[in-house]
Order: structure tokens, then sequence, then C-alpha cells
């Protein structure tokens, strides 16, 4: 077992408070964050252990997102048991099933299963933001949007124009933040690999992981999130009809392809930069391998002109050979 994936010290005798004291603890899989999970194995009980280790995770916002998403009759996982100055939590296990395997192995189901999870967002779109998220504002949007040029920037050799770059950000983030969208509950990971497919009748047999950083903010980011997946191919052709299938079912303002596209290319500019971070800070090549994708998104993104400032300044700061396969002699075989 690799030494990240070994269970905290304290995790048995927290299992035994919350009536799991014989059993198994196997790994499950970690993240890009700090957080990790476990398979918690008894008999036929399953469910499973997220190590969410304080100071540098919190899993408050995961339990509070978990169970007002419940509410409004949306699945995630049930909280079995929680210990929050040790940031242990006991969750319901969804299984295996998540849509990223699952459309690997049954590719002719991908449209369905596209159009149900865009059937979802249309549903917690119907929907007030919850009260207790922070706004989705400008602060965030330049301090993610500035990750590229804080990591991905520096690891391939460029010297680039911050400050211009964060005002090409300022022009363009208006279209989005005076959209005449409402303001909904922007989970900000929705994609494949936390999209969980399970054998119950509510939420469109869909389960939901991975929404702790949620915030409150405009409904074309979590669309971004799918159709733009940094860690799956999503065809430009299934992406199109995704969005008219969203526009159909949802009815958004005159506005709101402008906003996705200035969201989209806000989010990819920002993985692009994390994932840069991951190779740089954490000692995690892997994700260098997603880049060249993310950079075709960024790309298509910029070609709107609702983009136009922030295209310009991409043009005049990074060269096209700076961008895609840059990093690829850091990618690991």
């Amino acid at each position: 077992m690799v030494a990240d994936m070994i269970p905290p010290a304290d995790a048995p005798a927290f299992l035994a408070r919350a009536g799991w004291e014989h059993a198994a603890i196997l790994p499950l899989a970690g993240d890009a964050s700090f957080r990790r999970y476990f398979r918690i194995v008894d008999g036929a009980r399953r469910a499973v252990l997220m190590d969410a280790p304080p100071p540098h995770e919190d899993p408050r916002p995961f339990i509070l997102v978990a169970e007002h998403l419940q509410g409004q009759g949306f699945a995630t996982p049930h909280i079995l048991a929680r210990d929050l100055e040790l940031g242990l939590v006991l969750i319901e296990d969804f299984g295996d099933l998540r849509v990223k395997e699952h459309l690997d192995e049954a590719p002719a189901e991908e449209v369905g299963v596209y159009m149900r999870a865009v059937d979802l967002l249309a549903d917690l779109h119907r929907l007030p933001a919850a009260s207790s998220l922070s706004p989705y504002d400008r602060a965030v949007y330049q301090r993610e949007a500035g990750l590229l040029t804080e990591y991905y920037c520096p690891a391939v050799g460029l010297s680039v124009d911050g400050g211009a770059y964060a005002r090409a950000w300022d022009a363009v983030l208006p279209i989005v933040e005076q959209s005449a969208s409402p303001a909904v509950t922007v989970l900000r990971d929705y994609h494949a690999e936390n999209i969980m497919l399970i054998d119950r009748p509510e939420a469109r047999g869909l389960g939901l992981l991975d929404f702790q950083d949620a915030l409150a903010g405009h409904p074309a980011y979590d669309l971004v999130s799918l159709l733009q997946d940094a860690r799956r191919d999503v065809s430009p052709a299934l992406e199109t009809a995704m969005l008219d299938h969203y526009r159909a079912v949802a009815s958004p303002p005159a506005d709101f392809d402008a906003a996705y596209a200035v969201l989209g290319a806000q989010r990819n500019a920002k993985i692009i930069g994390i994932f840069t971070r991951l190779w740089k800070r954490d000692g995690k090549p892997r994700y260098l391998s997603f880049l060249p994708r993310m950079w075709g998104l960024l790309e298509r993104d910029l070609a709107h002109p609702a983009l136009a400032p922030v295209a310009e300044w991409f043009a005049a700061n990074i060269p096209a050979d700076m961008r895609h396969d840059a990093l690829k002699d850091h990618v690991p075989a």
C-alpha cells in the first residue's frame, strides 16, 4: 500500500464509536486535494470514510451542502458519523459505477447519460442558491484565473504581464456578473468522475460527489464543468447537443451563451494553473497529461467574441508553442 493511502491512526477508534468496530479499512481513492477516501467493509455493510485532515481540509462545507442538496431532493451520500476535530466523516457508499468508467464500457449510452446529467442541473437551477453559500464573485474569479500566470507561465519559462491579464478579465467578467440568470447553487466540480450511477429513484439516478466547494453563482459554470471535462473527452458535437438540450428545458436568458464562454475560459485557465501546481508543488505529474485537452478547450472558448480582451492577452503573452504540449517531457511514461 502506498504511504499516502495508509488509514489515519484515529480511524479504527472513530469507526468503533460509530458502530463499525470490526470493519476492514480498504484504500479507495485520493484526489487533487489533501482529502483521502477509504472503503469500510463489515460483512454485507459498506460505507466510505472521508479523511479531511485539519488544518488543510474542513469537512463542514461538505456536510452542509450534502444535507442541503438532500433536502432539495438530490442524491448525496448520507452522513453516517462525523468527528470534525479529526476531520473524519463516515458517509454512504454509492458504489463504484462512476459515469466516466461506465461510458468507457458503454459508449452507446453517452447521450442518454449526459442528458440526465444536464436535466439534473436544470432541476437544480430552478431552485434558489443555498443561503449558506458565499458568492462566486469577482475576487474569486480573478484569484482562480490568476493560477495560470502564477504557476503555468513560470513553469514554461515565460515572464508575462500579469497586470494586463487581470485587466483583461475585468473587461469580460461583467458579462457573468450582470447576467439576467439568477444565482444558483454551483457545485463547481460537476463532471464524469464525480457523478455516480446509483439504483435509486430520486435525482434521475445520479449520485453527487465532491461539492464541498460550492458557491452561489451563474448556472453556466456547472454546465462548463460537465461539458468541457478536464479528464474526459467530450466531443464538440455532444457539447453542442447538450447545450441545446439545456436551453430547451431551462430556457436561459439571451446572455447565457456569452456567459458560458467566459466561464469556460475562466475555468480552463484555472485548471491549467491547478494541474501545473499539482506537479510543481505537490509532486503529482500525472495531471500534466491533461494539459493538451485543457488548452484546446481554452482556445475554443477564447474564440467567442465576448472573450476578445482575454484572447488578445493570450496572443500577446503565450505563444502557440508554449501551450498544449509545452510540458510533455515531464509527463510520466
